[in-house]
């Protein structure tokens, strides 16, 4: 029996940011003969407990790019009332920092000239490790650019976007970047694209056929794990 896929995003108002996640899921579709879905935490329909409530046993795959709150606690909680397995989000892959890779290259060419700088710009988490795959995005990317690189976040931590990209600048940097470590349009995204000092801002990473791989690829290693007990709730 084939263990079915849901992927689980945060959510987000805007339309565009659905898109994004599906067009990942169609991705993940091409890669795998499992069934996909998608399910959000917040904002968006269908909720994650709706979607694994005719899941039993599926595989869940957190779309989320660090090890806060949502992959460490709520997710785990929903996933083990019906038995679903919860992979290791995508935090810190070395997949991820090749997408951001891709995406800033792209930004600094549609914005004419490289980088003199980049800031890589997570969402930002209080929580301890909610921080370590924007750190860990970072430090790859530091060994693929000739150029220093930085981070920032959006917020529950610092520096800012705009303070890391201000110090840049009073450090004698011109063309500072800032690479989205981010999964989907969103409100962080749109802040970031009206940085005004930012030299280039690149995509958020959702669609990237290199996500849909590590996505994939998950779920195969977790679709081999044994079936668990469903946690019965009183």
């Amino acid at each position: 029996m084939v263990r079915e896929v849901v992927v689980v995003a945060h959510g987000s108002g805007l339309p565009e940011a659905a898109t994004a996640v599906e067009r990942l899921a169609a991705g993940v579709r091409a890669l795998t003969p499992a069934p996909v879905t998608v399910a959000y935490l917040d904002h968006r329909t269908p909720s994650l407990p709706d979607v694994l409530a005719g899941r039993p046993g599926a595989v869940v795959v957190p779309l989320l790019l660090g090890d806060g709150y949502h992959r460490t606690v709520d997710v785990p909680a929903v996933a083990r009332r019906f038995a679903c397995v919860v992979t290791p989000s995508l935090a810190g892959e070395r997949a991820v920092s090749l997408a951001l890779y891709d995406r800033l290259r792209s930004a600094e060419r549609a914005a004419g000239a490289p980088a003199d700088a980049v800031v890589v710009a997570g969402a930002g988490s209080s929580r301890p490790g909610g921080n370590d795959g924007t750190l860990a995005a970072a430090e790859r990317l530091g060994l693929l650019l000739p150029v220093p690189v930085t981070v920032a976040y959006c917020s529950a931590a610092s520096p800012s976007p705009e303070e890391a990209v201000a110090r840049a600048r009073a450090a004698g940097f011109r063309r500072v970047a800032v690479a989205a470590h981010l999964l989907a349009p969103g409100r962080f995204a749109r802040a970031l694209a009206a940085l005004p000092d930012a030299h280039a801002v690149s995509a958020p990473l959702a669609d990237h056929p290199r996500l849909a791989r590590l996505v994939a690829a998950r779920h195969e290693a977790a679709a081999r794990l044994p079936e668990a007990v469903p946690l019965r709730v009183a």
